[in-house]
């Protein structure tokens, strides 16, 4: 409610003053600086002002008790479908933006194949505009590499770049033509910014339902095999070396593709890659039941590649974790197996999810992850530049309050999207995100705060 309340004070009064804040007594975690202690920090006209120990009190500021919270740079996701426009039905900037909010996202990257593409400045600007009247959290539009996702004909990189862009991506596609490809990377090599890749030989995946193996077998579902990623990644690592353009592989999901990534980084510097949770947490197996919320683009792999995954998460050859929220229609999932759409809702479960079964199996700890859902991002899509992914001061002021303790029992009826296709319905998890900041203004969280110090 506050947030509606905060609009109008701007419609009829001008904006006013940012919110000050003092944080109190959390583990003010940020890898960029290679901070990791108890400390205070203070929080004004929506910057960081200073993060010291032991702040005295000050006048007419709000203080914030995060005394058993992690304190740390506002987490970003760098992969999300919000829909808008064209498909308002299944989630709308509002809703999914409310939905990073809650999830402890304070920036998110959205993807480019919306109704119409995001493929033009115009498209773009809108996108833009319409996050800075509803959205809750910062919104960085993902452009499209080519025009109508064709994989034919290039976008103007440069006049979306100035509408607010901040890569480009076919995202749900791919390039399928070598050659585009390179000239795609070749142009963006003038503006040293990342494309996204979805690394899919479509002529290997056509019509496959789940990954390739005994399962696919068993369940009798068309089969996907690992080697309709590896064999664009493998492609894209040669047109990266070849152009020297910054690649990033998203959704990276076979222990093929980490084994490649890896090698070529030792080569090449200006490759990044991303893994989404449910790749991590989640194998082929669990199928069984043919639960088309778990119908997603990669598919769910095996036992083996979800331990690649992880043993490419420890030893950094990933360098991020991203939701691919995909949200979707009732009627798109609530059907044969065979015709149901690809994609799985995550903004509000990503935290949980990874505290859980990252961070609580000790494969990363708390700071490593915050470096790879905050730090990293923010360096691959330069949000560096404008002061996210750090506490330092003079940074905005996004940032995340963590859980590590609270108990958490997802419940799919009570989420901000629009949708409701997710398959850890029921699942309880210990970790989340409790306060969610952004520009220096609360937008999602419990009460934390304490009435202003009277000096």
């Amino acid at each position: 409610m506050w947030r509606y309340a905060w609009r109008f004070y701007i419609c009829y009064w001008g904006v006013p003053r940012l919110s000050d804040h003092l944080i109190r007594g959390g583990r003010v975690t940020d890898p960029s600086q290679g901070i990791d202690e108890i400390m205070d920090v203070m929080v004004r006209d929506g910057r960081i002002e200073c993060i010291a120990k032991d702040i005295k009190d000050i006048k007419e500021v709000k203080e914030i008790d995060a005394r058993g919270l992690i304190v740390c740079p506002g987490l970003i996701d760098m992969h999300v479908h919000l829909r808008e426009p064209g498909r308002e039905d299944e989630e709308t900037i509002a809703s999914g933006t409310e939905a990073a909010a809650r999830g402890g996202f304070t920036s998110i990257a959205c993807m480019a194949n919306t109704k119409p593409v995001v493929d033009t400045a115009t498209v773009v600007k809108m996108i833009k505009e319409k996050a800075r009247d509803v959205g809750w959290v910062n919104v960085w539009p993902v452009g499209a590499m080519t025009k109508g996702l064709e994989g034919k004909e290039l976008v103007e990189m440069g006049d979306m770049l100035k509408s607010g862009a901040c890569a480009f991506s076919d995202d749900g596609r791919g390039v399928m033509d070598a050659e585009v490809m390179r000239r795609v990377l070749e142009y963006a090599k003038m503006f040293d910014i990342p494309m996204i890749v979805h690394a899919e030989d479509r002529n290997l995946s056509k019509k496959g339902q789940m990954n390739e193996g005994y399962y696919s077998t068993l369940l009798g579902l068309r089969p996907i095999p690992a080697e309709a990623e590896e064999t664009m990644v493998a492609r894209d690592i040669l047109l990266a070396r070849l152009t020297g353009a910054r690649v990033h592989f998203t959704h990276v999901s076979t222990g093929g593709s980490v084994e490649l990534i890896r090698r070529a980084k030792k080569a090449c510097s200006n490759l990044t890659c991303d893994v989404t949770p449910h790749h991590l947490v989640l194998t082929d197996a669990d199928l069984i039941d043919y639960n088309t919320d778990l119908k997603v683009n990669p598919p769910l792999r095996s036992k083996d590649d979800v331990k690649a995954l992880i043993t490419g998460l420890k030893d950094g050859t990933i360098d991020a974790i991203a939701s691919d929220h995909a949200p979707h229609a009732p009627q798109e999932k609530e059907c044969e197996f065979e015709y149901a759409a690809f994609g799985m809702i995550g903004l509000e479960t990503t935290v949980s999810l990874m505290l859980t079964h990252i961070v609580g199996k000790n494969i990363l700890s708390i700071g490593r992850l915050i470096e790879k859902m905050s730090v990293n991002p923010a360096h691959i899509l330069k949000m560096d530049t404008h002061g996210s992914g750090s506490l330092k001061e003079g940074s905005s002021a996004d940032i995340t309050f963590i859980d590590t303790k609270a108990e958490v029992k997802v419940d799919r009826t009570k989420m901000a999207s629009l949708s409701r296709n997710t398959p850890f319905n029921g699942w309880r998890l210990t970790g989340k995100a409790v306060l969610t900041m952004v520009n220096g203004n609360i937008v999602s969280g419990d009460a934390l705060e304490k009435e202003a110090v009277k000096a």
